[in-house]
């Protein structure tokens, strides 16, 4: 059992969910995962609510691209 302590972006995007081991799941997650803990460090160390509020949508968004990326690569006809 792996216990890594996973950033806050590695755990919204589920990067230890990967059952496949599809590299390119991997790999796509961890990209996004990078995105959004730039976003949560600007959140979190920003003094303006607006901002904060901009990062939090950015941060649902990514999220939302994310799992989308994630159907694309996986997707089998």
């Amino acid at each position: 059992m792996d216990n890594t302590i996973q950033s806050f972006g590695q755990k919204a995007v589920g990067l230890s969910f990967n059952p496949s081991g599809d590299d390119a799941v991997g790999k796509c997650k961890q990209g996004f995962a990078g995105l959004i803990d730039q976003m949560n460090d600007l959140r979190a160390n920003s003094d303006s609510p607006e901002q904060k509020r901009l990062a939090s949508v950015a941060i649902t968004e990514a999220q939302t691209a994310q799992m989308w990326a994630v159907k694309a690569l996986t997707w089998k006809d």
